[in-house]
């Protein structure tokens, strides 16, 4: 009886993630507002009905791709971060910065979905939450390391964030490891050079650098370099 069970339930998942493939596939000739559990049913020469079983609606499906796509990501950044000298803090930013971007040249229509226009009619639900902030808890970890060990240094002349945006950055720091005393200042450095880290991936993936940026890879290393001078990284040992 129970090993019944479990060949079930290991059919189940087998034909779950043979779903969530077909899927994808189609992200890349449909787009996300395109997907539709009946082509997907078609293709796998199943009744729709059959399909509803695994996924009972289409917002489900799309849950599921939305859900994978975030923790692949983050499973990238979270790789290239481990294999990073620890205190080398400017190093571990460049590095979890090109894990990004190099994971979305690779799912390019992935990366769309996470990031790209919002599916008309669909509203994320909590469950995606866990999977959405393991690359922003990669990122907060750098910079929270990176101060509790001093390797911080803030540039000259950098402009300090009005007294009404103090309960953001208490936000923001509550997210953090355990740096409650870390400046304002130091986070929304942090704030703008991870939306600058994915303005740039999203100006490259959807066009915007065609005839203007051709060498793509350097330029991305450079500017990502501008951010993490921004933030005042240096290494611990020469803090």
């Amino acid at each position: 009886m129970t090993a019944s069970r479990t060949a079930r339930e290991r059919v189940r998942a087998e034909l779950t993630r043979e779903i969530a493939d077909l899927a994808r596939r189609q992200l890349a000739t449909e787009g996300a507002g395109g997907l539709s559990l009946r082509a997907v049913a078609r293709e796998m020469g199943m009744a729709s009905s059959a399909v509803y079983r695994y996924f009972p609606s289409r917002d489900d499906l799309l849950t599921t791709l939305i859900i994978d796509g975030y923790n692949a990501l983050g499973e990238a950044v979270e790789q290239a971060d481990a294999a990073s000298p620890p205190g080398d803090f400017l190093g571990r930013w460049l590095t979890a910065c090109h894990a990004v971007r190099d994971w979305a040249l690779a799912h390019p229509h992935e990366y769309a979905l996470l990031h790209g226009s919002p599916v008309p009619g669909y509203q994320a639900p909590q469950d995606t939450i866990a999977a959405r902030v393991r690359d922003v808890t990669v990122f907060g970890r750098i910079v929270s390391e990176a101060w509790r060990a001093g390797a911080i240094t803030p540039p000259g002349e950098a402009t300090t964030p009005p007294p009404s945006l103090a309960p953001d950055a208490a936000n923001i720091r509550a997210v953090m490891p355990d740096v409650p005393d870390m400046p304002d200042d130091v986070i929304f450095r942090a704030l703008t050079t991870w939306t600058a880290l994915y303005g740039w991936v999203s100006f490259e993936l959807f066009g915007q650098f065609n005839d203007t940026i051709e060498d793509r890879r350097t330029a991305f290393e450079h500017s990502m370099r501008l951010t993490g001078e921004l933030v005042g990284f240096t290494r611990a040992d020469r803090a």
